[in-house]
């Protein structure tokens, strides 16, 4: 991998990571352009912590809250969200993996990320939503959990699914936002471990140590780039442009895939 590719996915993951229009999406996309069967190992679990660190910079003061009171109800939320995602990836691993195979399953999951994200808006602006973590019940974080278990599918986006969730659910759109990313931070930690087994099982061939460094760095600084971006937009009730985004990409996808 070179250092300009490492750039490139670094960036592409750090922003697609928590914009609306799923990484995963975009990581096969870039796969197929760079003519990459799949990201190093290493690189993938490193930028992936890039990530990681982004959400934990930008919501320090939420993490430390949950921290000094780990009993209180949004830590049972989030676990009660991480749930199904878990069970998912588990259980179905092995037809995602052949979902990551395909650009139609991505152009279908855009497809589906863009009514996602123009139904929510349109229904959390009609019934504007006051729930905060006290108001929230179990039922919604399942509600929530379960849509960040299908954005699993590549081409339907995580924070999209989940933002949209808590708003279909009532809450605060602030809150919404705020809980998506705070959900994420146990996914992607669960998907670092689940990829070091295979990384202690194969090794970790570095071809170019510069790569693997501005790899991670690079999705940091973007990512928390995407999250700022994101909570401004959610607040304003803005989100759904991310829709028309979804739309192209997938039409244009689609159209690279029958000429390809």
């Amino acid at each position: 991998m070179t250092v300009l590719q490492a750039l490139i996915l670094g960036a592409v993951q750090g922003l697609t990571e928590f914009l609306p229009v799923s990484s995963s999406g975009h990581l096969v996309i870039f796969q197929h352009l760079f003519g990459i069967k799949e990201p190093p190992l290493t690189f993938d679990i490193l930028v992936h912590l890039g990530t990681l660190i982004a959400v934990f910079v930008a919501f320090r003061e939420d993490i430390y809250a949950i921290l000094r009171r780990p009993l209180s109800k949004i830590t049972f939320l989030i676990i009660v969200g991480c749930i199904p995602a878990g069970l998912a990836g588990y259980l179905l691993a092995p037809v995602f993996e052949k979902a990551f195979q395909s650009l139609l399953v991505v152009s279908i999951g855009l497809l589906i990320t863009g009514a996602l994200l123009i139904v929510s808006e349109k229904l959390a602006n009609k019934n504007i939503g006051l729930k905060e973590a006290e108001d929230t019940s179990f039922g919604d974080a399942l509600f929530i959990g379960l849509l960040q278990a299908v954005a699993i599918i590549p081409g339907i986006s995580r924070s999209g699914s989940t933002i949209s969730a808590g708003l279909l659910s009532g809450m605060e759109r602030d809150f919404a936002a705020r809980f998506s990313f705070l959900l994420s931070i146990p996914v992607i930690l669960g998907a670092g471990v689940f990829e070091l087994k295979d990384l202690f099982t194969y090794g970790a061939p570095v071809d170019n140590a510069t790569a693997y460094i501005i790899g991670p760095i690079t999705a940091a600084l973007f990512g928390y780039f995407a999250i700022k971006v994101v909570v401004r937009m959610v607040r304003g009730g803005r989100l759904s442009v991310f829709a028309y985004y979804c739309w192209a990409l997938s039409l244009v996808t689609l159209a690279y895939q029958f000429i390809a």
